[in-house]
């Protein structure tokens, strides 16, 4: 099916993806800190991105977003994160701050994380 690349550091997260998005018949590649991320989203040619916000800084997925989209990733971004329960603020896409597809509060329903993904797939 697709082939996604999941950037969060949060080693539960990732693995409970990954069994959904396996399960699924998906390729899921991992990376826990956006140098990695931005090294395998440019090697590898991914369907889709997974993103955290905040990893090793507190921004790290605001720019890998931003960054991925300066040099032409066209491909659908969803960004899970938890940072609205950290900062109190609510967070969504942007075409400039938060250049991604979509944005999922974290804990996510694995059933809504499926769907949105399927969404941004059939586009």
């Amino acid at each position: 099916m697709a082939h996604i690349l999941v950037v969060d550091d949060d080693v539960q997260f990732v693995e409970s993806v990954r069994v959904y998005l396996e399960s699924a018949g998906h390729s899921i590649i991992v990376a826990t800190n956006r140098e990695d991320g931005m090294r395998l989203a440019n090697e590898k040619a991914v369907d889709l991105v997974i993103l955290d916000v905040m990893m090793h800084e507190p921004d790290d997925g605001i720019a890998m977003a931003q960054e991925l989209r300066r040099k032409g990733f066209s491909k659908p971004i969803l960004m899970v994160s938890s940072i609205s329960q950290v900062t109190g603020f609510t967070y969504g896409k942007d075409s400039e701050v938060l250049p991604v597809n979509d944005f999922l509060e974290k804990p996510v329903r694995p059933e809504v994380l499926m769907q949105k993904i399927a969404a941004l797939l059939a586009k």
